[in-house]
């Protein structure tokens, strides 16, 4: 008889030994995930446009290998900000990548990785989740939610990784609560003053993503920046990180800068002038893909033209 509760020991064990946190829930709750994504739709506190783009994330009625998904299981590894470099007209334009950027899909492949070990000795299967993981996150006690609508770990601050699994491991542990934001933000607005476009709200909790800036370099190359944007705003590669570098939850983790790509001038040209990725240079192609930036390069053109216009 296989011994339930010591394979939940060993995850936890696991996790401990390897700097990583998480928790377990149980499938059941799938619903009410689906359910947490489409209520602020329907309340119409999302914008139109970003609704679309962000439900087209998640997968709801999940295709997995194994009859039925009995748990969830959701973990948190730390990750620090990323420096790329960009040479111009001689001179080096730094310029940062927050955390949960890089390394995406090495990640994902790890966490499948660990929890197999774990798992399928026993018999059980695990299969990658792409469900609303910071929901899910705050959902299971893992993380809180901030003012800014980012998660918070204990000891990581909002400067990690999450990654969810589906597996038919069936265990009594359900870790499920209600949604809360971190005690530090009733009576700290530091992200909602330092936020450039007004995105984080004083009269609802709920994010205005569509004016947050991450939703907009995160858009193909080929979509220009909105001219309410403040070129002045931009402040990262990908991404933004104003409302984390303030945040106090964060004093622990914010200078944790690792190195990231760094590209020649000619290489910049090339970028700025939209090669085709597979026209670039060997070399070229290696530092972005070693770095896990594929996915990100059709917009790299567009999210560098403010940096260097300056």
């Amino acid at each position: 008889m296989i011994n339930t509760n010591k394979i939940v020991q060993n995850f936890y064990n696991s996790l401990e030994e390897k700097g990583y946190k998480g928790k377990i829930v149980s499938g059941k709750h799938i619903p009410a995930l689906r359910q947490g994504v489409t209520k602020h739709h329907d309340q119409k506190f999302l914008d139109p446009e970003f609704y679309e783009e962000y439900r087209s994330y998640f997968e709801f009625e999940p295709n997995v290998d194994f009859p039925e998904i009995n748990s969830l299981f959701i973990i948190s590894v730390p990750q620090p900000q990323f420096k790329a470099i960009f040479h111009w007209k001689n001179e080096m334009i730094p310029l940062l990548i927050p955390p949960t950027y890089l390394y995406g899909r090495k990640l994902i492949d790890q966490m499948i990785e660990f929890l197999s070990e774990i798992l399928k000795p026993n018999g059980y299967n695990v299969a990658y989740a792409m469900l609303p993981q910071k929901n899910l996150a705050v959902r299971s006690g893992l993380a809180e939610y901030g003012r800014n609508n980012i998660t918070y770990v204990s000891g990581m601050g909002s400067f990690h990784r999450l990654t969810t699994l589906y597996s038919d491991f069936s265990t009594d542990e359900d870790n499920w609560q209600e949604l809360q934001m971190m005690d530090l933000c009733m009576e700290c607005s530091a992200c909602t003053r330092k936020c450039p476009t007004g995105a984080i709200p004083t009269d609802r909790f709920l994010l205005h993503a569509e004016r947050c800036i991450t939703f907009h370099n995160e858009h193909p190359g080929d979509i220009p920046f909105p001219e309410w944007i403040d070129p002045k705003g931009h402040n990262c590669l990908v991404g933004c990180l104003h409302c984390q570098k303030v945040c106090p939850a964060n004093k622990k983790v914010i200078n944790w800068i690792e190195p990231g790509p760094e590209f020649t001038e000619e290489e910049t040209i090339m970028i700025l002038n939209g090669k085709n990725y597979d026209d670039l240079p060997i070399k070229t192609r290696e530092k972005i893909e070693g770095f896990d930036l594929v996915n990100y390069y059709e917009v790299l053109a567009r999210n560098l033209s403010p940096f260097l216009k300056k």
